[in-house]
């Protein structure tokens, strides 16, 4: 029987402890997606307690406390922030097979050194030991990113945003790159006419254009495309249900941005023309400036009307969509390949029924254009990223694409206590390997199958986006 959480957790043979030992545990990050608030690595932010920097925003630990019975009010409600972890510790017990099993004991290890098992009779123990560590300077938000090797923070952040703390970032001593993302999604949300004419004014603000007609919106978008270039910020992301690719005319495009700007709903078909017309002009921009954009597909979000009108949006109940993805994400891609104006291209989908679907469409795009691996189908997302949701991902990518050339983890998270993803990720990895070696499947060559853990672990995201150079230190291996 071997003990829970060793240091060779997952890794099931010795070329699995070799390759993760060896070639992948010492690498730096690479945090290329995430949802981390920028303005608290900023201020260096110093927590308070765990709750704070555990409970508070992780709608994963509050769908497994609602399914455990847990009332509101020690979730998202008043309760003391005691009073919400002494509610996650009764809860934890429950979560066995569960990755946040995994995830919660990995990270009081790695990040306080906290080997006990978290439970009601340890609660307070752990309550106490973790917060009086918290107050200590090798607590501070910035601290911990270094302290787990993270070279590259990517946020997620709205063309409106003043951008003022990635700003400040950029003109500190903090030698971690925190970079913008490129998020555009409520500039394509018409459903709500209302919500869309306030989002059009803060946009407008921001890019200082009074947004009166669909070229007044381009210009605007246009300009904030160039304010994020020039922080750094080389992605977009896009958060939708499917691709839309409907065919269109400028004119129609123009045409149903008027009709919305004079308060007027959209049908569904104006609709898709609508964002058909405006993806393929942010594509566009993606395309010139070399960026990479990113389509997180399939999310069915805030289902119940009770806790988004109690909570807010991610509240935790969103689920797998069962949208159909594959016609139109053809079409979309054909689209901008036919005017070679197809940026790198990283696709992600939330339901596993698409896995093969996704692994085999960016196959049909790839060129030389951009180096190896111009199409990417993205890493195990959101409810799939988990051991097996990981390994599901890269078994249909090594059987329908080139494994060798993937750009590996990110974490898309909004907590600062993470990035044990990012090593859970390699042992999986590593295991899948060497399980393949021990079968005899794959030959035995250990300084091959290290080069390709390297490659994806860390060194094809460093070609891939051509971040600027960073000073942490990186074990000196052949990355050709």
């Amino acid at each position: 029987m071997k003990p829970f959480l060793d240091a060779d957790f997952l890794l099931r043979t010795a070329t699995a402890r070799t390759l993760y030992h060896e070639y992948a545990a010492a690498l730096p990050i690479l945090d290329y997606h995430c949802h981390l608030p920028p303005n608290e690595i900023a201020e260096d932010r110093q927590f308070e307690n765990l709750t704070q920097i555990w409970l508070a925003g992780d709608h994963y630990k509050w769908r497994a406390m609602r399914a455990n019975g847990v009332a509101e009010h020690y979730i998202t409600g008043a309760a003391s922030d005691w009073e919400k972890f002494e509610k996650w510790a009764e809860t934890v017990p429950y979560t066995l097979r569960s990755p946040l099993y995994h995830w919660t004991h990995l990270e009081l290890q790695r990040y306080f050194g906290i080997t006990e098992l978290l439970r009601p009779q340890s609660a307070r123990h752990i309550w106490e030991q973790a917060n009086e560590q918290l107050q200590t300077p090798a607590f501070s938000v910035r601290s911990l990113l270094r302290r787990l090797n993270v070279q590259v923070v990517c946020t997620t952040d709205d063309p409106a945003d003043s951008l003022e703390h990635h700003q400040a970032l950029a003109a500190s001593d903090f030698l971690l790159r925190v970079l913008p993302t490129f998020r555009p999604d409520q500039a394509l949300a018409v459903e709500n006419v209302a919500a869309y004419h306030a989002y059009l004014r803060k946009l407008g603000a921001a890019a200082e254009v009074d947004i009166q007609t669909y070229e007044d919106l381009l210009l605007a978008l246009r300009r904030r495309h160039d304010v994020f270039h020039a922080l750094g910020c080389r992605l977009s992301d896009h958060g939708l249900e499917r691709l839309y690719a409907t065919d269109h005319t400028a004119g129609q495009v123009s045409r149903a941005f008027h009709q919305v700007r004079a308060g007027q709903a959209l049908n569904p078909g104006e609709r898709d023309v609508f964002k058909s017309g405006l993806l393929v002009e942010l594509a566009r921009l993606d395309h010139a400036r070399g960026w990479t954009q990113q389509f997180h597909l399939g999310a069915l979000r805030n289902t119940n009307t009770r806790l988004r009108q109690q909570v807010g949006a991610d509240a935790g109940t969103d689920s797998i969509g069962d949208f159909s993805q594959g016609r139109h994400l053809a079409a979309f891609l054909d689209c901008l390949d036919r005017q070679n104006e197809l940026a790198q291209t990283i696709i992600y989908n939330l339901n596993p029924a698409d896995n093969e679907l996704m692994a085999s469409m960016v196959g049909n795009f790839q060129d030389g254009s951009a180096g190896p691996g111009k199409m990417q189908w993205g890493a195990a997302w959101w409810f799939l990223d988990q051991k097996d949701g990981m390994e599901k991902q890269l078994n249909a990518l090594s059987n329908l694409g080139l494994l060798s050339r993937f750009v590996g983890m990110l974490t898309d998270s909004r907590s600062f206590l993470s990035y044990p993803r990012h090593e859970y990720f390699r042992r999986i990895l590593c295991n899948l390997l060497g399980q393949d070696v021990e079968n005899g499947e794959l030959p035995a060559d250990l300084p091959g199958l290290g080069q390709l853990v390297q490659n994806v672990c860390y060194y094809n995201a460093q070609r891939y986006f051509k971040f600027d150079p960073v000073t942490t230190p990186v074990p000196e291996r052949d990355a050709n």
